[in-house]
């Protein structure tokens, strides 16, 4: 089994910011995909991968300028499931880069990128696997902010923080709430 742990260590220095910030973030999202995983049907979902894909789904966040993470890069921080998909696919873990790069909010459309002039490469960045939308699901309820603590959202709270970006985003998210929900 990977050790996703000594993996984040590989990048991020322990104990400084950035590492204490992610490894909060990455254990409390893992703890919630497990826990989701868990809940269906045996056979139908990979556990373990889940786990270790919310724990490393955030590695890219170092290369990114979000001063308030401890984080001092040069990309837009929008670009650390890119480069997140990046560093894991150079490590070998194919599957792995995938959910860093789809787990932006609900996903991101080719449309979308291109009509918003964001800055990633203009393709589809969807989460398709009911894997990747486990832990994207699992993301969307804790923020890095170390003020927040790792206070657990609530579903309103996620649908809310959604709403601005259209409709269809809180489509997605009340589907995966059908799918996922364990309590929320």
């Amino acid at each position: 089994m990977l050790n996703a742990i000594a993996l984040l260590d590989k990048y991020y220095t322990p104990g400084s910011d950035a590492h204490r910030i992610l490894l909060a973030h990455s254990i409390n999202v893992a703890t919630k995909a497990t826990a989701i995983a868990q809940t269906l049907p045996a056979g139908t979902v990979d556990v373990p991968f889940v786990s270790e894909a919310a724990l490393l789904h955030d590695i890219g966040i170092c290369f990114t300028n979000a001063a308030a993470l401890g984080c001092f890069g040069d990309l837009p921080y929008l670009c650390h499931g890119l480069k997140g998909r990046e560093l894991l696919e150079a490590e070998g873990l194919p599957r792995h880069a995938l959910v860093c790069e789809r787990h932006i909010g609900v996903g991101l459309t080719s449309a979308e990128i291109l009509r918003q002039k964001l800055p990633l490469p203009e393709r589809d960045m969807l989460p398709t696997t009911v894997e990747e939308r486990i832990v994207a699901y699992a993301d969307l309820f804790f923020s890095k902010d170390p003020a927040k603590d790792g206070l657990e959202r609530t579903v309103e709270q996620v649908r809310n923080s959604l709403v601005r970006f259209g409709k269809e985003k809180l489509e997605v998210f009340d589907q995966w709430q059908a799918m996922f929900a364990t309590g929320s």
